[in-house]
């Protein structure tokens, strides 16, 4: 009998097998389907928005301490105008105090050169001369003019933790930077002044910068405390009253 199984040659072609066609064809629709040019998730090939998950820092900043306090987020050397760049529209200037007595004209030259690039722009001073007011008088002055936010730090590490903060809340929400907890120790002798009937927050808070402590405020006499700022001598004398009560009550005697 004859064999009619055919042998295979290598030389030919491999026959296509049905599911061979059936992936064929379905790619086939999928290359006119609207997904066939969707950018599929995963690491973005774009430089420009790359080069913005890092803190990037001027060339010239080299040698500057404040770079060793910078540890909590990444940086890296890039050629760019401003001395900081914290995020797409968020870059920084740094000063000293010591360097704009020598060299006053220094700042306006870099603020020419930066121009209205960035939205927010830091003017981060760090003071190092024991009498700075006057030159940060004129500073402020300048920021004023210039629509510059102006940030002192009085050492390195201040400065670098600046710098740092701002690059770290880059994309947070305002109500991140002012929440505040209802657990810490403050709020909770805000919240406890209030408990005082018709003591409110901003009563309190006055009552605690203006004393400083609660221990302090204690001490405080009725006609002192109506002194305050939206503290008449009626909250006052209620005021005392509450903070002088015993925490005990006496127990009441038991009648035979």
């Amino acid at each position: 009998m004859e064999d009619t199984n055919e042998t295979d040659d290598p030389a030919s072609p491999p026959k296509q097998t049905k599911v061979d066609t059936s992936f064929q064809v379905a790619f086939s629709e999928l290359r006119k389907s609207e997904f066939f040019k969707e950018e599929l998730p995963g690491p973005s090939k774009s430089k420009d928005t790359s080069k913005f998950n890092t803190l990037l820092v001027n060339p010239k900043q080299k040698g500057n301490p404040l770079l060793k306090f910078i540890t909590n987020v990444p940086w890296e050397y890039s050629e760019i105008v401003p001395d900081y760049v914290m995020g797409k529209t968020t870059c920084a200037l740094f000063l000293s105090i010591r360097y704009h007595q020598l060299n006053p004209d220094y700042i306006h030259e870099r603020l020419k050169t930066l121009g209205s690039a960035y939205n927010l722009r830091v003017l981060l001073v760090q003071v190092d001369m024991s009498e700075p007011l006057h030159a940060l008088k004129h500073l402020t002055r300048m920021c004023i003019l210039a629509d510059l936010t102006l940030m002192l730090a009085w050492n390195a590490e201040d400065a670098g933790r600046i710098i740092e903060t701002y690059k770290i809340y880059e994309n947070k929400p305002p109500d991140a930077i002012m929440d505040r907890s209802e657990t810490a120790p403050y709020q909770k002798l805000i919240n406890s002044l209030t408990t005082i009937r018709s003591v409110n927050k901003t009563d309190a808070t006055i009552l605690l910068s203006t004393f400083g402590t609660l221990s302090e405020l204690i001490k405080v006499k009725p006609n002192t405390l109506a002194l305050c700022p939206g503290i008449g001598l009626q909250k006052a004398e209620r005021i005392y009253k509450t903070l002088h009560e015993p925490f005990l009550r006496a127990p009441r005697s038991v009648k035979k």
